[in-house]
């Protein structure tokens, strides 16, 4: 494999990390203070406008069908500046890309211009519910046939971007009398449409400006045409998409930790004690070693899973090992460059506060570390069953 990046993927870099520096750093701690609002809106749009909603769409439906490598670097660039920006990106790309993969020509047609050309602010990804987790397919919204419509019932839970989604990928249960897993379908279902409700934006720990709801359905009457793909087969396209997600979670946590390692390489440098830099000491030295190591693993490690993604090669068990170490490490990133600014780092005036907020949600969500261990302990024992 060739670890160099093509020209497109450079570019697509260079400009990500362009535009997060100029736009989203400066507003990142005021959009974590007051929950986005006009500005985390305004961003993006022009983030749309950029080609950066659509990044593996492909051109005839207004994407920028730049691959998944391209995807993981752009995520990275932004997650650098703003997480809560990031993450609306990744989420909103990952529902395109569903779109794309199991849409018919009609739904594409209708939807992906859309996304890609910012007219719709994010796209929502409809799965957890609160019984339903880590167990997807223990999800209890149904949606029940009725002539040339269903009707939807139920509730989704921490629905990313639900205030402002254009469009929601909804999963509900069609068949109720099949085994677990066996009768659920996927649905997309427009913002607006009469019996869907969103609810309040979760208070979070982190990542503040990206708005997280519940989504509820009572009686929400959707037309047959509004099923995407097979009825009753709509659990593997979840499954598939998840592993895609995490290459973009992953990527996310990664731009997080390098943003906190960068802060406090720079911090140790210029700070004195005993009448020497903090970077004179060996022990603050060799944890910055550690630490950059760690996340330049993750990085190869993200790399591969999005190569893999990209050739159309089986990259699952790649996608969660990717995000299960640049997530867990991230974290500790964090932790530490926190820990080499001491009470500065304790203090909201210093990025550390809120990069540690921010980075603690990436080895849940998306599948949680537990899940991706599971993973891929089951796929390197398959061979021996």
């Amino acid at each position: 494999m060739d670890l160099s990046l093509s020209e497109e993927q450079q570019m697509i870099a260079d400009a990500a990390r362009s535009f997060a520096r100029a736009e989203l750093a400066p507003l990142a701690d005021e959009m974590d203070r007051s929950s986005g609002g006009p500005a985390f809106m305004k961003n993006l749009k022009s983030l749309a406008e950029l080609g950066f909603m659509g990044l593996n769409v492909s051109t005839e439906f207004g994407g920028t069908e730049a691959g998944t490598v391209a995807f993981s670097l752009a995520i990275t660039e932004l997650a650098r500046a703003c997480a809560s920006t990031a993450v609306t990106a990744s989420v909103t790309n990952m529902a395109a890309e569903v779109i794309q993969s199991v849409g018919n020509r009609q739904q594409k047609e209708r939807y992906l211009p859309k996304i890609c050309s910012g007219e719709y602010a994010a796209a929502s990804f409809c799965l957890t519910e609160a019984t339903a987790g880590s167990d997807p397919a223990a999800m209890r919204t149904e949606a029940r046939k009725d002539g040339d419509h269903y009707i939807l019932n139920g509730s989704k839970l921490f629905i990313t971007s639900a205030e402002y989604a254009g469009v929601f990928i909804v999963w509900a249960v069609t068949d109720t009398q099949a085994a677990k897993g066996k009768g659920i379908s996927c649905f997309l279902v427009e913002a607006g449409t009469p019996g869907l409700s969103i609810g309040r934006a979760e208070e979070k720990m982190g990542q503040k400006a990206s708005a997280t709801n519940e989504v509820r359905f009572d009686d929400c009457r959707i037309p047959a045409e509004a099923l995407m793909g097979e009825e009753h087969k709509g659990f593997r396209i979840a499954a598939g998409e998840l592993a895609g997600g995490r290459i973009g979670i992953g990527s996310l946590a990664l731009g997080i930790g390098l943003a906190a390692l960068d802060y406090s390489r720079q911090y140790i440098v210029e700070r004195k004690q005993f009448g020497q830099s903090l970077a004179d000491f060996q022990g603050l030295q060799w944890m910055l070693a550690d630490r950059y190591t760690e996340m330049e693993a993750g990085r190869l490690l993200l790399m591969s899973a999005a190569w893999q993604k990209e050739q159309g090669l089986p990259f699952g068990p790649a996608a969660s090992m990717a995000k299960l170490f640049a997530s867990e490490k991230a974290n500790e990133a964090c932790y530490s460059a926190l820990q080499l600014l001491g009470g500065y780092g304790y203090i909201k005036e210093f990025p550390l506060e809120r990069l540690t907020r921010d980075v603690r949600i990436t080895s849940i969500y998306e599948g949680t570390s537990e899940i991706q261990r599971v993973i891929i302990a089951r796929d390197l024992l398959r061979e021996f069953k």
